[in-house]
């Protein structure tokens, strides 16, 4: 049985988007997530403090946390979907014109 990719992979003109998209969606995410480290190792005392529905402040920053991620993930999918889509379609102009 051969363990071949199961379409064929072509160069990758987004790639660099990704990357600095990427990037910057983490340090996005980084900076969200020291807020909750800071607020522990600063002021533990308030995590405990009832924000929403009852809960204290560090379930919801984490499920927060958790949330934002996905929609992170969403975003960044959407937005490198979409300049590959612009660049393939660059690419087939380009190789039309020729």
């Amino acid at each position: 049985m051969l363990h071949e990719p199961a379409a064929q992979a072509g160069t990758d003109h987004a790639a660099h988007y990704k990357m600095k998209l990427g990037v910057k969606m983490l340090i996005i995410y980084a900076l969200v997530y020291v807020g909750f480290v800071g607020i522990n190792v600063f002021k533990p005392t308030l995590m405990e403090a009832t924000v929403l529905f009852g809960m204290n402040l560090a379930v919801v920053y984490g499920f927060g946390l958790i949330i934002f991620a996905l929609v992170l993930a969403l975003i960044y999918s959407a937005m490198c979907g979409k300049q590959e889509r612009l660049l393939n379609a660059e690419e087939q102009k380009e190789e039309g014109a020729e």
